[in-house]
């Protein structure tokens, strides 16, 4: 709190006996001002004894602000040199040794120099002696600080009136002065530049400014304020209008008068022509909707539901287009190969030509990555001139993300489902959900479960969202969905799905599609004509071989878009040294030239060794990303009887060697190997490639061919290859993922490949150019495969 202090002769009469030597306390965001009175707390030891000496000695003390008033004790540096000059009053010991004291400005002053002095700041003091001279301009200052003043105080909240009555009683111009300047709410910085003034003008000036500043921002404050009771007049007026007419409808039992917006939702629910039991929920949530007032939360709530019934299409449906022939022209000119699902949504086109409806079409794409199934399903719903909608399922762990959230929640909407079909607008779209193997589940729930009802056609006629809690008919929704591996599909899911295998791309496949889709695409998107640019046979095969290594093609076309870059780089260069109207000339680009744009190749084809090492033979693996041929390797070696597998080998896989191992033991005489060629012998097994996790039953025949090997030290042939999975009686049984087997057995010059019996039936699925150059023998048992690895003595 602060009070004008009145000067009396005995002020005065200090004021002309102010030593020079005075302690200094330092002061946190406070600026004191001569003339006016203060109450000042203090913790600090520094502090108090600084005013212990002063009140001991002529209760003078030198107060100044501080620079930071995070310092704990400051120094001479943390302090500013212009101050007040003021007198202890009152002191009141307070507990935890604190004291409090009322201090009472005398005048300005300023510290010349410090004192040493341990116990706290001491200093050489400038005292500001008397009254400054009234001259005109002083006059003139004095009655424009008086009208800021007075202003400032009527627009300012936190000053009271008695504040203007004190600065009005001031006698002097130094009174008014600092009376005005102690009540500017600003920062000690800015008010601390008032002491600073070199002349009582500097600080009238400054003075002037700091309510100039503080009047513009009082103002904006008052504007403000104006407008908002303004609005909230408006607001409390137009709810006790409404209620007013609404009291006097009731009681006149007259016709309802709606508001425009609630008149055209009305309309909107009317024209839409809802089943009956949507329709009655709509009209019940309207009824409610035009008794709550717009203030409330409830209002918003009951809005957002309605303006969801109305935009989610109930009867709009698109034109099927029927021609089983312009179907098929689109699904060519969009994808080579892929004749399998091809073949599957024609028959379907038939059928609908018969029929008009047919209900359960749900489709799963299952294979690699990059072989084209979002793709796909884009091109199926342009060839039948339906509305397309991809969801992305990858990373969904709660059921909400279907199902919605209900409306009990802030900021609750419908699932993926319902806004999909606002985003269609019509309710037959193809809806593709994509990567439906990696959803996952926690507390929320499990988004896999919740599909079952969506991907069901005995249920999704009767589909009940959350938010909506009506039932939805999403049955003419042709549903179709997108895996990578089959595998990690819940087999409840699975059963209600028609899944079809997408096997990876041959070489040649990949060279029809780079030359017919992915080249024009990447010249378009890179400013690039096509008679400018001529990739060769030889060069497109060699981006496939050397610098991609997938089952489908999408690395194929990063590495044609840089081919493509650095084309477009040599043709600019060319024309900027040459000028801008040179001949742009056609650029052919051969293998070597690949090798020159990309760069040493990445891969190179693993052709099989001429000679096999004993214990080494190659296998045939499978992954997400297509086939592979895997090495194993076996050695039997002094030791524990113990068998070690290395290579980031899973448990199945342990499984199948111990299995191998076992079968090996009691059947050595026929096999050929020694009856005791595991006794005091380690045998390690390892898989190269050891920072690639492996796991599966179907290397099972692999590895007791690889134990065999070094058992009986015999090498295995070089140009053969196996898979399948044993058992303890030495059964050979089927494997999945044979297409992409062959595929990467062709691809490493393998000759022979020893295959399951069971898997002889699928063989006829397999592109004929997938078998071409490959000797494929069909086994029942591990003695069956004897004689075709190992060479006859």
């Amino acid at each position: 709190m602060k009070q004008e202090f009145d000067m009396t002769d005995e002020h005065v009469a200090l004021n002309a006996h102010i030593p020079s030597r005075l302690p200094v306390l330092p002061l946190r965001d406070v600026v004191v001002f001569p003339f006016m009175i203060y109450p000042v707390l203090l913790g600090r030891n520094s502090s108090l004894r600084a005013a212990t000496h002063a009140i001991d000695r002529d209760k003078l003390i030198f107060l100044t602000a501080q620079k930071n008033a995070s310092v704990d004790e400051p120094r001479e540096d943390d302090i500013y040199k212009e101050g007040t000059i003021a007198r202890i009053t009152q002191v009141m010991k307070l507990p935890n040794g604190l004291m409090k004291i009322i201090v009472d400005g005398v005048t300005q002053g300023s510290i010349t120099s410090f004192l040493p002095n341990d116990q706290f700041l001491e200093a050489e003091i400038s005292v500001y002696n008397g009254e400054f001279e009234t001259t005109h301009d002083i006059d003139a200052l004095v009655r424009h600080v008086s009208t800021l003043f007075s202003e400032y105080v009527s627009l300012n909240r936190n000053l009271s009136a008695e504040v203007l009555e004190g600065f009005q009683n001031a006698t002097s111009a130094r009174r008014k002065l600092f009376f005005a300047a102690s009540n500017i709410m600003r920062g000690v910085d800015e008010k601390q530049k008032i002491l600073e003034g070199k002349t009582p003008r500097d600080q009238f000036f400054e003075v002037a400014r700091l309510l100039t500043a503080e009047l513009d921002i009082l103002r904006i404050e008052k504007d403000i304020d104006a407008k908002v009771h303004d609005s909230i007049q408006r607001s409390q007026k137009k709810f006790l209008l409404q209620e007013q007419i609404r009291i006097l409808q009731d009681e006149l039992g007259s016709e309802e008068v709606l508001s425009p917006e609630l008149a055209k939702l009305k309309q909107q629910i009317e024209e839409l022509k809802l089943p009956a039991d949507v329709h009655e929920k709509a009209m019940d949530e309207f009824n409610k909707l035009k008794k709550t007032p717009p203030q409330s939360p409830e209002f918003g709530v009951s809005r957002n539901y309605l303006d969801w019934i109305v935009t989610v299409p109930w009867h709009k449906r698109t034109d099927d287009n029927l021609d089983i022939v312009h179907v098929e022209n689109i699904l060519d000119e969009d994808h080579f190969g892929l004749e399998k699902p091809k073949q599957r949504i024609l028959e379907h086109i038939a059928v609908l030509n018969l029929v008009k409806e047919m209900r359960g079409q749900i489709l799963c794409f299952v294979g690699p990555p990059g072989v084209g199934k979002t793709s796909l399903g884009r091109s199926i719903a342009r060839a039948l001139g339906r509305k397309f909608i991809r969801i992305s399922l990858g990373g969904a762990r709660d059921e909400a993300e279907i199902y919605g959230h209900r409306r009990t929640y802030i900021g609750s909407m419908p699932g993926k489902i319902i806004q999909s079909m606002r985003r269609a607008g019509v309710i037959n779209p193809v809806i593709l959900m994509d990567e439906v193997d990696k959803m996952s589940m926690d507390f929320r729930g499990d988004p896999a479960s919740a599909l079952l009802e969506v991907l069901d056609p005995e249920q999704n006629t009767t589909f009940s969202d959350h938010y909506l809690d009506v039932d939805y008919d999403l049955s003419h929704v042709m549903f179709i969905t997108t895996a990578n591996v089959r595998y990690n599909i819940p087999l409840p899911l699975q059963d209600r799905m028609e899944i079809i295998e997408l096997p990876g791309y041959l070489v040649h496949d990949k060279r029809e599609i780079a030359k017919r889709h992915i080249i024009p695409k990447q010249l378009a998107e890179h400013g690039l004509k096509k008679e400018e640019v001529k990739l060769s046979d030889g060069a497109i095969r060699k981006i496939i071989e050397s610098y991609t290594r997938e089952a489908g093609v999408r690395n194929l076309e990063r590495e044609i878009a840089s081919v493509c870059r650095k084309v477009a780089k040599d043709i600019v260069l060319g024309k900027q040294q040459n000028g801008k109207k040179a001949i742009r000339q056609q650029v052919r680009i051969d293998e070597r030239k690949i090798e020159k744009y990309l760069g040493v190749a990445k891969y190179r084809m693993r052709a099989p060794e001429t000679t096999r090492h004993i214990g080494s033979v190659i296998g045939l693996a499978w992954t997400s990303v297509g086939g592979n041929i895997l090495n194993v390797d076996a050695t039997i070696m002094n030791g524990r009887e113990t068998l070690t597998l290395t290579g980031q080998i899973g448990d199945v896989m342990h499984e199948s060697a111990q299995a191998a191992l076992s079968y090996i033991r009691s059947n050595s005489k026929i096999l050929g190997v020694p009856a005791n060629f595991y006794r005091k012998k380690e045998i390690h097994i390892h898989l190269p490639e050891g920072a690639i996790p492996k796991d599966g039953p179907s290397a099972g025949i692999t590895m007791a061919m690889a134990i065999i090997s070094a058992a009986a030290k015999r090498p295995a042939r070089s140009d053969i290859a196996m898979t399948g999975e044993i058992t303890l009686r030495g059964n050979v049984l089927a494997i999945g993922g044979l297409n992409e087997k062959l595929l990467a057995a062709q691809r490493s010059g393998i000759k022979k490949v020893l295959i399951p019996k069971e898997n002889e039936k699928d063989l006829t699925e397999i592109n004929p150019k997938v078998k071409e150059g490959l000797t494929i023998v069909p086994i029942e048992t591990i003695a069956e495969a004897i004689p075709w690895v190992f060479k006859k003595k």
